[in-house]
């Protein structure tokens, strides 16, 4: 390399690392955020099904509620809430990456009609 070119180069060491030390803690922060979303997703999509398994045991007169737990991960039954009234409504909370964060509900509703004929 020429003198030039090694003078102008010798002021940029180690400023790839500094720069990398800067832009992890915003990578996690967004790996963490993307995650957090996925499990609300997933819970969402939990709720729905298990509603729709009490809808099913509803409308052949079987217990809804216990239908419903039946169909939930093990991790959501804890703190979920079936109500039967104009179809089957589930909620459970959403699990949380950080504990500190505040705890969010999602709930989905079935209903189903038994056949007239």
């Amino acid at each position: 390399m020429p003198p030039r070119a090694e003078k102008a180069a010798h002021g940029e060491e180690g400023t790839a690392s500094v720069e990398l030390v800067a832009v992890v803690p915003f990578l996690l922060l967004a790996v963490l955020a993307a995650l957090q979303i996925a499990l609300a997703g997933q819970a969402l999509w939990s709720a729905s099904v298990a509603a729709r398994a009490g809808a099913r045991a509803a409308a052949v007169g079987r217990d809804a509620t216990a239908a419903a737990r039946s169909a939930l991960p093990p991790a959501m039954r804890r703190e979920m809430k079936v109500e039967d009234e104009d179809g089957v409504s589930v909620r459970v909370e959403v699990p949380r990456l950080i504990p500190s964060l505040p705890g969010v509900r999602v709930s989905a509703v079935s209903d189903l009609e038994p056949d007239d004929g």
